[in-house]
């Protein structure tokens, strides 16, 4: 009885950071598509470029010791430590203080080399624009991680939320305006992702104010460690997480490179045809990124109850919560991949009225690229759960070989003539299928009650064939009625949104058909029992 007053608040949190994830999606989704279509292939090329290298900035300051510093305050608050909490939090913001001005300093002063590096020179003005990003998104990860560590998850939802709404809100204008002006797709760029910049300055302070005016005043007695210990933890805590996040944001700012390369130096191509062929390709990319972001919440909800019963020695319900993560994960990734992968060219001029030919050159990307979606989710997934039985370690690996495979193969597949940029999407699918597979093995192999991949994954490998099968045959039929009196665009939008519908029925009734979902899946998560009772579920 004791431990149950924690777990609630623990689902409590993490049921705050999914909506939080939930609304962050929803709003970045009212972003890139009119984002997409405003920059068009080249302009998009020159944003990604910019936010590859912040990404890399980004997860070396904030992937792992946020985290760090978490844990260490949940520890200090658990024992009634105020001034440890104090401490660490006065060491740690120091840390990220300087992390974060390096890496400023880096993306501003270094804008134009780091451009060139990366075979695309009219990134430059972008990359400026995100440079003051990354400091207060240091600031940001360490004041997160000293509210999440005293379980209070609402200033990390609130301040992402207004993070995301500053995108939309100065971002996307800025562009239009900077497009109406008659201005190049490099500063296009530079002024839709100054909205991102503009967006962690805002959030910053509102967490600046947050814990000036929630601060804990009340006298404590304990004496802290000394700001060498407390450094040391969050470093051997962090640092090992971090690398296994940084390995692949590393790895894709080389794999640009490669390719913008490939395309320029091995088929011949200038700069600006290249980055309209690189820009087509992000844009099924985005479609990739957008649905395995909504794993984390999952993971989060589910991973740590693993971790409570392996240190109980309870291998058994170990295994159930394993089994629950891996059923949960297929049953969302699998329909999602293959329905992107299914209708991917009409999702794809669907979403880009405004680029047409881009969105048409995009469409067999994305064909690819849905069913890589499905194998990223269960990347993060089988990460945290090799992170939970701790062996932190093997993601890096993993990771890093995974990423070999990727650069490698765009090298030789980009290079070629007859297959140039399709090529990228191939590579991308194989690194992920080669993640996925040594970490599954791991997993299988660490876990003291193997998980049954076979049962696990059956049905809804079946069902979201069934699925995929639907909502093509669907559209196709529906896109065939009305083409003939309607415009091409609005004949698509119809027949896409027809089979999409068309899918999720198929799938709803085939998940509980098939007992795809069951009635122990649903108890770890938020309004669990809810769903049970209305599914009628056993």
């Amino acid at each position: 009885m004791s431990n149950q007053p924690k777990k609630q608040s623990f689902l409590g949190g993490a049921a705050v950071l999914a909506a939080a994830v939930a609304v962050v999606k929803i709003i970045g989704f009212f972003y890139k598509v009119p984002l997409n279509n405003i920059l068009g292939e080249v302009g998009k090329t020159y944003f990604q470029t910019a936010y590859e290298i912040y990404n890399v900035l980004l997860t070396v300051s904030t992937a792992g010791l946020p985290l760090a510093i978490s844990k260490l305050t949940s520890q200090a608050h658990a024992q009634g430590r105020e001034n440890q909490k104090r401490k660490i939090f006065r060491t740690a913001i120091w840390l990220f203080f300087a992390l974060g001005l390096v890496g400023s300093l880096l993306m501003f002063f270094g804008a134009e080399q780091l451009a060139v590096i990366q075979n695309n020179k009219m990134a430059t003005q972008p990359i400026r624009a995100l440079a003051p990003a990354v400091f207060c998104v240091c600031l940001l990860a360490c004041m997160r991680g000293y509210t999440q560590g005293q379980g209070n998850m609402k200033p990390t939802a609130i301040s992402q939320v207004l993070e995301a709404l500053c995108k939309v809100g100065i971002g996307l204008p800025l562009a239009w305006y900077i497009v109406k002006l008659g201005q190049g797709m490099e500063n296009v760029a530079a002024g839709a992702i100054f909205g991102v910049t503009i967006g962690t300055v805002l959030s910053m302070c509102f967490l600046i104010v947050y814990l000036a005016t929630h601060r804990n005043r009340k006298e404590s007695l304990d004496a802290p460690d000394g700001s060498g210990a407390i450094m040391k933890s969050i470093l051997s805590i962090g640092i090992p997480i971090t690398l296994s996040n940084c390995a692949m944001s590393i790895i894709t700012v080389i794999d640009t490179k490669i390719i913008l390369g490939r395309l320029q130096t091995g088929l011949g191509l200038t700069e600006v045809a290249a980055a309209a062929l690189k820009g087509q390709y992000s844009y099924a990319m985005d479609m990739l990124n957008m649905v395995s972001s909504f794993v984390y919440p999952v993971t989060m909800s589910l991973i740590p109850f693993a971790a409570a019963a392996l240190a109980r020695k309870d291998y058994a319900g170990a295994d159930r919560t394993v089994s629950t993560a891996f059923r949960i994960i297929a049953m969302l990734a699998l329909p999602a991949g293959v329905g992107l992968s299914a209708l991917a060219t009409p999702i794809m001029v669907l979403i880009l009225p405004a680029q047409y030919e881009g969105a048409l050159a995009a469409g067999p990307h994305l064909r690819l690229l849905g069913i890589a979606t499905i194998f990223v989710c269960m990347m993060i997934l089988t990460n945290a759960i090799l992170q939970t039985l701790g062996k932190e370690k093997l993601p890096i690996i993993t990771v890093i070989i995974g990423g070999v495979v990727k650069i490698v193969m765009n090298y030789i597949l980009v290079g070629n003539p007859e297959i140039n940029i399709h090529g990228a999407p191939v590579s991308t699918l194989c690194c992920y299928a080669v993640i996925v597979s040594l970490n599954m093995f791991f997993v299988w192999k660490y876990l003291p009650q193997k998980p049954k991949y076979i049962q696990l994954f059956a049905k809804p490998v079946v069902a979201s064939a069934l699925m995929g099968g639907a909502a093509w045959a669907v559209h196709g039929f529906a896109y065939r009625q009305l083409s003939g009196g309607h415009s091409v665009y609005g004949a698509n939008a119809v027949a896409t949104l027809a089979g999409i519908c068309a899918g999720v029925a198929v799938y709803g009734v085939l998940v509980i058909a098939l007992r795809i979902l069951r009635a122990e899946d649903l108890k770890s998560i938020p309004h669990g029992a809810k769903l049970i009772k209305l599914l009628h579920l056993k």
